[in-house]
């Protein structure tokens, strides 16, 4: 039975997603693993070097790009594995990644996810590893300063959790979609990634559903990635705060109450308006 499947979502990223699949290679030693590709539409070489450099990778071609959501349930519909790991082609993971985290899904069978640290090309820390649910007091907190004023505060530092050391293991209430491992048992009781996110936000949908299901997202600091960040949407564009905002508005609407969800869409049509 294969243990491991790591589905990873293509769009016009060639560079990124060769250095990817060469760090997943490695790390695939003494492990039954397959991958798969989901290449959306890209007119950048990705899929001719797929097929030249990387043979033996599952590969998925959209005629057209179908968005993040959709694309990954594509390949979760064919995966074989255990574990099943959602991961950006704009990352590098160490060689033992894959051995760890599994290591620590087998010894916690009420894990259902499993995030880990995160730094970007620089080697600095990313926030997003360690998330709370945005609700509207979060996103508040997060919006107007309050957050970043008293990182080690409970209450205030909820966004990121920054008061939790980022080197050590938690349970958390959001992952990031830019590495996401499943036990394939948890997504088969919560159901796929909603397709309504076309990209942005079903990361916070899908941690969310999970701890509806009755199982824990963890975050796991004892192993890291490189994750280079938004290579096919820029954060300055008017297409990222347009993708950004829906995102959050479709979440709210579909999981707070009408009064909280109108809140919080106020409250993010704010931030969007500030990222101009």
């Amino acid at each position: 039975m294969t243990k491991l499947s790591v589905i990873i979502v293509n769009y016009n990223v060639q560079h990124f997603l060769e250095q990817c699949l060469y760090s997943v290679k490695k790390a695939t030693k003494n492990l039954a693993v397959e991958v798969i590709v989901v290449d959306n539409a890209s007119v950048d070489g990705s899929v001719e070097m797929l097929k030249e450099k990387f043979g033996d990778v599952k590969l998925i071609e959209n005629t057209k790009n179908v968005g993040f959501s959709a694309a990954n349930n594509q390949a979760i519909n064919k995966a074989t594995g255990e574990y099943i790991l959602l991961l950006n082609p704009d990352t590098v993971i160490e060689e033992e990644t894959f051995n760890k985290v599994i290591a620590f899904m087998e010894s916690h069978p009420e894990a259902g996810a499993l995030g880990v640290k995160m730094i970007d090309g620089t080697g600095n820390f990313l926030p997003e590893s360690k998330r709370a649910l945005p609700t509207p007091e979060v996103a508040f907190y997060k919006i107007f300063g309050l957050a970043a004023l008293f990182p080690s505060s409970k209450r205030f530092g909820k966004y990121h959790l920054t008061y939790l050391p980022v080197d050590e293991i938690n349970q958390v209430e959001v992952l990031s979609g830019a590495f996401i491992l499943f036990r394939k048992v948890a997504l088969d009781k919560t159901g796929l990634l909603d397709e309504t996110f076309f990209m942005y936000g079903e990361d916070i949908d899908i941690s969310y559903r999970i701890t509806q299901a009755g199982y824990k997202n963890y975050y796991f600091p004892e192993t890291r990635i490189i994750h280079y960040k938004g290579e096919s949407t820029k954060k300055s564009s008017v297409k990222y705060v347009i993708i950004f905002y829906n995102a959050m508005r479709i979440f709210a609407q579909k999981h707070f109450s009408k009064k909280n969800a109108r809140l919080f869409s106020t409250l993010i049509h704010s931030y969007s308006i500030s990222l101009y």
